[in-house]
Formats: C-alpha cells, sequence, structure tokens
C-alpha cells in the first residue's frame, strides 16, 4: 500500500544534492583538507536534508495539491538556477550530486522493501509450518517458562520500594516495572475480591488505603469455559478477578494524556486481558500520548445468571449483569485515578471486540455508566448479541442446581470455585450474554439510542468478512457447530416469513456448492454483519456520529478464518502475538489504522493527509453510510451494502425492525 518511492523524497532529495554538492565544489576550491572537506560537506548537507524534508511533508504543503505543485516548481527552478550558477562561476555541474542523491534516496527504499518482503514471506511461511491448514485450530506452542512468568502473582511491600515507578491512588499505592520506553502496573484491584459472601454480589469500591502494592504482575483470570483453542487456559483463574492493567509512556507532557480502555473478547465465557494479544504496551511505544488500561470482568455462571427462582436468589438481584457491572466499577476507578497515572478521566474511549463490543454497547444506554466513556470503538458486537431474555438466565440458574446437585442459594454458596467451575464448563452451551433487564439494561437497546441515550457519544463500528472461523478456532470443531446451529435457530424467531424464506431459498442454493454446515456458517456470517450495520444505522439516524470499518482481508490460514483476533493485534501493534493465532500483520495498515485510531482518541477529523504517513495517500474515513474498507491490504471509503449481505431482503428486514 505505501509507495516506495515518492516524489516528495525525490524533490526533498534535489534540495539535498545542492548543498552536499555546494560544499563538495567549496573545499574543493579552496583546497581545504579532504578530511575537513568530508565533515563539512556531510555536516551541511545533513543538516538541509531534514529541514528540507520538514518543508515538503509539512501539512501546509500536503494539505492541497496546488501546495505541492507549487512546491515541486519552485524546488525545479532553485535547482536549475542553482545548476546555471556552478556550471558557470565554478566549473562544475549539479547534475552529477544530483544523480548520486537520486541513487542514495531510491536505492534504500527499494532495498527496505525488497527486505521487508522476504521477511513478511518468512513470518507467513513460520505460521504455516505450525498451523498446517489450520483446521486443529488455535496452538499456540507457549513454553513452560512463559506459562510460569504468568501465573506469578504481585505481592505487598514492606520497607522501601522504587519510588520513581510507584503511583499514589485512593485505593493503594502501586509499584509497576519501568522498562526504557513505558512503564507498566498490572493486576491492580478496582473492587472488592467477589468472594465469600460477596460471591454472586454487585462489586463493592475498595475502602482507602495507603498500602503499598506491587504491580508487576497480571492478577488472575476469571473462572471460565476451558477450550482448547484459548490461549489462557494455562493461566490462574480465580473469582478474585477484579483487577486491571496500565501502560503509560516514560516520556512525561504537562497536559493530562487521553486514555484507552481495552474490553476483552471471549462469548461472556472466556477471555481475559491477560492475552498477549491484547496488551498496550507496543501501542503506548508507538503512541505515547496515550495511557492504555485493560481489566478483567466476571464470566459464565459467575457473572451472567438469574437466581430469581432459587430459594434465597432474592438476595443476588444483580447476578444476571455482574459482568457488566464489573465493568461500570471499572471505569469509576479510571475516572477516580487515573490522574495520577497522567491519564485524563475526561477523555476516555472504550475499545471493545466480540463480547467486549456488545458490553460497550450496552453500556452506551446505561444510566449508571453515563459519562465514563466519550468514545468508543467496537469491533464485530452488537446489541443484538445480548437479547438474552432473563428466562434464558433463569434456566441456567435451573440447570445449574440440577449439575450441582443443589437446591438452594445458600448451598450453591458454599461450594467450592472448582465445583462450580467444572458445572460450567458442562453447561457452556447454555452460558448466558448479559439480560437487557429493564432495570440496569434498557429492555430495547435499539429504541434506547433513538431516545437519545447515547447522543454524546461518538462511535466507530467494524465489522468482519470472515470471523466464523474465528470462533470456531477457539472453541473447537464440535462446540462450534452445536453454537452455530443454536445461533441460527434463536436468530430467525426475529424474522418475518419472508426473510426466513429468503434465507432457507439462499442455505439451499450454497449447499450445491458446499457443506450445510459452511452455508450456515456463511448465513450466520452475514447476520453478524447486518446486525452490526443495523446499529450503525440507528445511531446514525439518531444524529450521532458513526464511522463504519469494515475488514475484508483474507486470512493466511484459510481455517482460522480473518476478523477480531487480526484487528486487535494490527489496532495495537502486536505483531509477534498474531503470529501464534495464525496470521501476520500487515505493517502499512497497521500504521494507517493506530493512525485513525489516534485521530479518533484525540477527537480529529478522520483524514489523513497526503504523506501524513510518508508514502501514503490521502484518505477520508467519511462518516456511515459510507465505510473504510481493508482489502488485500489497500484501504478504501466506500459502500459496503452489497458486500455485507447476499441475502436478498435480510439487511433492510433488520434495519426496518427499528
Amino acid at each position: 500500500m505505501k509507495k516506495i518511492i515518492t516524489i516528495d523524497e525525490l524533490m526533498a532529495a534535489t534540495v539535498a544534492a545542492l548543498g552536499y554538492g555546494y560544499m563538495d565544489i567549496f573545499a574543493k576550491l579552496f583546497r581545504w583538507p579532504w578530511y575537513i572537506a568530508l565533515l563539512a560537506c556531510l555536516f551541511v548537507g545533513m543538516t538541509l536534508e531534514p529541514l528540507i524534508h520538514r518543508i515538503v511533508f509539512s501539512k501546509a504543503v500536503q494539505k492541497k495539491k496546488r501546495n505541492r505543485i507549487f512546491t515541486y516548481i519552485a524546488i525545479v527552478l532553485l535547482f536549475l538556477v542553482a545548476h546555471s550558477i556552478s556550471s558557470r562561476w565554478m566549473g562544475a555541474s549539479m547534475l552529477q550530486y544530483l544523480t548520486e542523491q537520486f541513487i542514495y534516496v531510491i536505492a534504500f527504499p527499494v532495498l527496505g522493501f525488497f527486505i521487508n518482503l522476504l521477511l513478511r514471506q518468512y513470518r507467513i511461511s513460520r505460521v504455516k509450518e505450525r498451523y498446517g491448514d489450520g483446521s486443529r485450530g488455535y496452538i499456540y506452542g507457549l513454553e513452560e517458562k512463559e506459562i510460569q512468568e504468568a501465573n506469578q502473582q504481585n505481592q505487598r511491600l514492606f520497607g522501601q520500594y522504587d519510588a520513581d515507578c510507584a503511583v499514589k491512588t485512593r485505593t493503594g499505592i502501586y509499584v509497576g516495572e519501568k522498562d526504557l520506553e513505558f512503564l507498566s502496573y498490572l493486576g491492580i484491584p478496582y473492587a472488592k475480591p467477589p468472594v465469600g459472601k460477596l460471591r454472586w454480589k454487585a462489586p463493592e469500591p475498595l475502602p482507602s488505603s495507603d498500602t503499598v502494592w506491587e504491580a508487576r504482575h497480571f492478577g488472575a483470570s476469571a473462572i471460565q469455559v476451558q477450550h482448547k483453542g484459548v490461549i489462557l487456559t494455562e493461566h490462574r483463574q480465580s473469582e478474585d478477578c477484579l483487577t486491571l492493567n496500565i501502560t503509560v509512556s516514560t516520556k512525561q507532557t504537562e497536559a493530562r494524556k487521553p486514555v484507552l480502555v481495552l474490553f476483552h473478547n471471549g462469548d461472556f465465557s472466556f477471555g481475559g486481558s491477560t492475552d498477549p494479544l491484547l496488551h498496550g504496551t507496543e501501542f503506548v511505544k508507538t503512541h505515547p500520548d496515550v495511557v492504555f488500561v485493560s481489566f478483567n470482568y466476571r464470566l459464565g455462571i459467575f457473572g451472567f445468571i438469574d437466581f430469581s427462582e432459587v430459594p434465597g436468589g432474592e438476595n443476588y438481584p444483580d447476578a444476571n449483569n455482574l459482568g457488566l457491572l464489573d465493568q461500570i466499577a471499572a471505569l469509576k476507578w479510571i475516572q477516580e485515578n487515573i490522574a495520577a497515572f497522567g491519564g485524563d478521566p475526561d477523555r476516555v474511549t472504550v475499545l471493545g471486540f466480540e463480547s467486549g463490543a456488545v458490553s460497550i454497547s450496552l453500556l452506551s444506554v446505561c444510566p449508571q455508566a453515563k459519562g465514563l466513556f466519550r468514545k468508543a470503538f467496537l469491533f464485530n458486537g452488537s446489541p443484538e448479541n445480548a437479547y438474552t431474555t432473563s428466562e434464558n438466565a433463569r434456566i441456567l440458574a435451573r440447570d445449574l442446581l440440577k449439575e450441582t446437585h443443589a437446591s438452594t442459594m445458600e448451598e450453591l454458596c458454599q461450594m467450592s470455585s472448582e465445583t462450580l467451575k467444572e458445572a460450567a464448563q458442562k453447561l457452556w452451551l447454555n452460558l448466558c450474554a448479559p439480560s437487557c433487564d429493564n432495570r440496569l439494561i434498557p429492555a430495547d437497546i435499539y429504541r434506547a439510542w433513538q431516545n437519545g441515550a447515547a447522543s454524546d457519544i461518538e462511535f466507530i463500528i467494524g465489522i468482519p468478512r470472515n470471523e466464523m472461523l474465528i470462533y470456531r478456532s477457539f472453541v473447537g470443531n464440535k462446540n462450534y457447530i452445536d453454537g452455530l446451529s443454536r445461533a441460527v435457530e434463536d436468530e430467525q424467531k426475529t424474522m418475518d416469513a419472508s426473510t426466513v424464506g429468503a434465507i432457507q431459498a439462499y442455505v439451499e442454493t450454497q449447499m450445491a456448492s458446499c457443506t450445510e454446515l459452511e452455508a450456515t456458517s456463511r448465513l450466520a456470517e452475514q447476520w453478524l454483519a447486518a446486525n452490526l450495520y443495523r446499529s450503525a444505522a440507528v445511531l446514525a439516524e439518531r444524529g450521532n456520529k458513526v464511522h463504519l470499518l469494515y475488514w475484508d482481508e483474507k486470512p493466511i490460514i484459510e481455517n482460522l478464518g480473518a476478523g477480531s483476533t487480526d484487528v486487535a493485534a494490527t489496532l495495537l501493534g502486536n505483531s509477534e502475538t498474531l503470529q501464534m493465532y495464525g496470521s501476520v500483520i500487515n505493517a502499512d495498515v497497521s500504521e494507517v489504522l493506530q493512525a485513525f485510531l489516534v485521530k479518533f482518541i484525540n477527537g480529529e477529523s478522520l483524514k489523513l493527509i497526503h504523506n501524513e504517513i510518508k508514502g501514503i495517500d490521502s484518505i477520508h474515513w467519511k462518516a456511515f453510510p459510507r465505510a473504510l474498507t481493508v482489502s488485500e491490504g489497500n484501504i478504501e471509503s466506500g459502500r459496503i451494502e452489497k458486500k455485507i449481505s447476499r441475502i436478498p431482503g435480510l439487511l433492510d428486514c433488520l434495519v426496518k425492525k427499528n
């Protein structure tokens, strides 16, 4: 996508050639010693080169085509005049110096291009060597040392500690770890541990404290369903999981920095901030003026279940949405304490993938979360994924009683975490998403959006083209088939008869060239995309600023898909980790999308002027209904309706539901 060499670089080289050339000529005329002549030539040329680069690549020049043309003309005229003077009165031609400078300017980018191409092919070959055809799903190949390091725990500190790495908050003093370019503070608790009497209770604020703690290790992941393809399978898990992680640059600024808060993925039943795919260190190193935060929240039966029909369940009224209440508690802790880390609590942007994105869409209309964030980037998660009724959550509670042979809440509360985890593993297909209970969350998110519940929030909504295979890679083929069948069955219940007929006809047509499973998977993919498009349409109709991102990149390995994992790594710059997930980052796409993300965080217009990123033409990410499409390494803005749905009437049916 990047141009190997641009005319702007050649123009800058033209002026630089004059600096090197004239200094070389003067040295010969005055018969300076060769080493003095060389030093003088290098000094003048190397001083002039960055100066002319700043002029040529400045916003004033690059913003408009006519400004670039005038600059090019001025540089050419300058060179011609200088060449004429040197030829007539100094007896030396500037063309030789220009040729040498052009060779230098062209050769290195071309060499770099081929080196990067070879490195990319090498990385792809390594990925293919590890994964083969990808039919086994994700296989990370973590070493025992890595697992042990990830499972270390923070300890209370007594006596002296490194004050340069310490931050005092209302809830304690946390001593992080310093790298050359960043400081990390890991495993900071943001609420009381939800254990013992607090199991299945809303998170409670921590008391004020001056206790000193290490903040060098990630906190435990939430207790979760174990799938072979989930990287956190061997990470320690605990009910005491309400911790967050903060990464800041060592580069200090007087002004407070905007804050990016990441909500992890995992279908509300697995995942966590320890996943290296979601680490923020690379992002902060590249963008030091942003504070990065990630956190854990309760999952599965510990986070989303309804005990209202269980004897004693009236004492646990919040159990159906505890994971969301945890998220709100984390955001409130950030509001109260992030200034101590250099962050600005009034400039919080949230970024979520899959279930993390679903959570953000729900919090955008939640009165308890009002004002906790101003901008939201949702990739592959719409409210439709959370239209779980409280009845489903009550059924889950009944199933849990049967599985554990319990009959009351008292008995459930006395059970060990391990016993409950084993029960959740058997019930994973019935695990619930958050409930639109009309208590914490309105019963109809789309209606709430239409009524202005999220009117003060700007959105980016991301749509993947090939996401279902990623889900299969996490949960395995059998679980994927069972989950897909359940999802399709539930979705059809919301459709009108004509749309259901079109869907059935689509599946039958597809089955002429593929299996029923593949046809159903393609159907689910289009439902997902159409529901995400619907979210954007409703918000835009209400008047929110909304931008669409359509990820149409082909997977490196077809059976692993391409979607949330690729976009997460691309946005955060986690190249090495993405290779563990069976893909390879396109560095140009990563640089562009990160630039747009930072502009979004800073409240700037989503435009890249010509050469704002060297070698990239101007890109204008226009608002909905246009979308920024990433496809085969190219980025362009346009309409995507025909790309996301090939089922007649599906998109219209969903959008018109409102």
